[in-house]
């Protein structure tokens, strides 16, 4: 049996790689280290943030990937603030853990989380 070694990529599909490039260069705070007409990967905490070009629609809806963060408000607020869709506003599930997300403009689902079990850096 092979052993998991945990999460390392999320891909988006998108319609506009560009204007995605922008927007999640604005909402990651990171600028992308590959940087092709076929792909654009950021590295985000030691994780990879692909954005693909689609080339017919196909979102999964099924998945959620929630990405760490400090300050989940000041998060959510910010992806809303620069053109995402709220899904969930931010919502305690027990003990100090909240999760929310929101759709980015091109429908993806991204979920953010606060959760002191797993420490950041």
């Amino acid at each position: 049996m092979t052993k998991l070694l945990g999460l390392r990529t999320v891909i988006y599909m998108v319609s506009d790689l560009s204007a995605a490039k922008d927007w999640y260069t604005k909402a990651f705070g990171v600028e992308p280290y590959f940087d092709e007409p076929f792909y654009v990967g950021f590295n985000i905490g030691g994780y990879e943030l692909g954005l693909h070009p689609e080339q017919k629609p196909n979102k999964a809806e099924n998945a959620i990937t929630y990405w760490g963060v400090e300050d989940i408000q000041a998060a959510y607020d910010n992806l809303i603030l620069i053109g995402a869709k709220a899904n969930e506003a931010p919502t305690n599930v027990g003990g100090e853990i909240v999760v929310s997300s929101v759709f980015d403009p091109w429908g993806n689902a991204i979920g953010l989380i606060y959760n002191p079990e797993f420490v950041v850096g």
